[in-house]
């Protein structure tokens, strides 16, 4: 009589049990990003489309590109509508005539990640490549991990958290608490972008966590106020860069786009400032400044320049050799926005602002050495918006502090101002840009003539 041996399968040990429940609460990847086999030029254009809008594009820039994508690729028979969470392509040529929609995608690219898509898009309209490349190209752009680990990911934002503190010009005993608040928070943010579930309430307890640890622990120790303490700590969630693109939308007639980023934004804020409200409900207010403490001076805002491009570089997992362009951008960035109040107030600083940085960073763009544009001008655009400004105001109208509510006029006032100033510095760009091509093709026909 044979007997037969069951094979013995080895239990999952604890290691293993941690790590399967951690990919369980990953999010997981939409399945219209993976490549089609069969993608034409619509798959690709939606693709390149719903990507754009994740690196911070406004809608009208977005639609833009692809309509000059279609035209060099010969579909004159697609009409492109942009919206801020989908992607409408409608092909004429056909009876009736297809609609095909795209999801955008919620998650933001890293500077990495914009980069590679601005390259792709640009080779793409001048080799014309085939659309199927371009598909497996963006699905390998948004698949690929950030070039630095978890550590240095915290320590860059730990170096934003204290550089947009110092570019407040705070006082002294600030300057510890900005560098706990800022390890504190990359780690909340490092592990709550990686749980499905905890991402929905993170902007929340973020906000509440750092409140109340500055309303308990550092009542004793810190002249400042509480919300200038908060404010740089909050930095990857106020939302000071999506309510800049709803102005720049609105001005620019792109009214539905607008209007849905602008309610999202305020949303975004309201719930930032909720958190900070349950926080002071918790651990009590902390008292205002005494005036005991003096700020740092004048030379604060610049060091904190270079330690806000040092933590990009790091946080946001910019490409190697990026690390100058993104001061360089940083610094004409203040310095127009430090002309702008001499000129014109503080309200509308970011007029000049945006006029300067704008073509300064596409004239930088021309030299070989020169990263992405988009790089420079997500950093610089990070340093303009008011979204700070606005998380104050908020939060002083949810604990009924005196002059919110001109602290909000002043936000929104700063918001079209910088939006009008966008506008401007990409028309006299794309002007310069025209003039001067038009000036090289006339001296090679005097040549060819000659």
């Amino acid at each position: 009589m044979s007997s037969r041996k069951t094979a013995v399968v080895p239990r999952p040990g604890l290691v293993d049990r941690v790590r399967g429940a951690l990919v369980a609460v990953r999010p997981r990847l939409r399945d219209d990003a993976a490549p089609l086999p069969d993608a034409g030029v619509t798959e690709m254009l939606g693709q390149i489309g719903a990507t754009l809008l994740a690196s911070s594009q406004a809608t009208n820039d977005v639609e833009a590109t692809l309509n000059d994508l279609a035209e060099q690729y010969e579909c004159r028979n697609l009409r492109i509508f942009v919206l801020p969470t989908l992607i409408l392509i409608e092909d004429t040529g056909t009876t009736p005539s297809q609609t095909a929609i795209f999801p955008a995608d919620h998650d933001a690219l890293r500077l990495d990640q914009s980069a590679a898509m601005e390259r792709l898009v640009r080779d793409a309209g001048v080799s014309r490549t085939l659309p199927e490349t371009v598909v497996a190209t963006i699905s390998r752009i948004r698949s690929e991990p950030p070039r630095f680990g978890p550590v240095l990911s915290v320590v860059g934002y730990m170096l934003l958290t204290v550089g947009f503190g110092m570019v407040l010009n705070p006082t002294v005993t600030a300057l510890p608490v900005y560098v706990v608040l800022g390890a504190l928070v990359g780690v909340i943010v490092f592990i709550g972008s990686r749980s499905q579930t905890l991402s929905l309430i993170l902007p929340v307890l973020t906000a509440f966590s750092v409140t109340l640890l500055i309303s308990v622990l550092v009542r004793p120790i810190v002249h400042d106020d509480v919300l200038r303490l908060v404010a740089p700590s909050l930095v990857s969630f106020l939302p000071g860069l999506t309510l800049t693109i709803a102005a720049v939308e609105l001005t620019s007639g792109q009214m539905m786009a607008g209007a849905s980023r602008l309610v999202y934004g305020i949303a975004r804020l309201g719930l930032l400032a909720f958190g900070v409200y349950v926080g002071i409900s918790v651990g009590g207010q902390p008292p205002t400044s005494t005036g005991t403490a003096e700020q740092l001076g004048a030379w604060a805002p610049w060091v904190g320049i270079l330690l806000v491009s040092l933590g990009y570089y790091l946080f946001s997992a910019s490409p190697r050799g990026s690390l100058v362009w993104i001061l360089y951008a940083l610094v004409v960035a203040y310095s127009a926005q430090l002309l702008g109040n001499l000129l014109l107030g503080a309200e509308l600083s970011g007029l000049i602002g945006a006029v300067i940085v704008i073509p300064a960073v596409y004239l930088a763009g021309r030299l070989k050495a020169a990263p992405s544009t988009a790089i420079m001008l997500t950093c610089a655009y990070w340093l303009l918006v008011p979204g700070a400004m606005g998380f104050i105001g908020l939060s002083e109208a949810a604990a009924g502090t005196a002059g919110a509510t001109t602290t909000l006029l002043r936000t929104f006032a700063s918001l079209f101002a910088i939006a009008i100033g966008m506008m401007l510095g990409a028309g006299f760009s794309r002007d310069f840009t025209a003039i001067s091509r038009g000036w090289r093709s006339a001296s090679h026909k005097d040549e060819e003539e000659n």
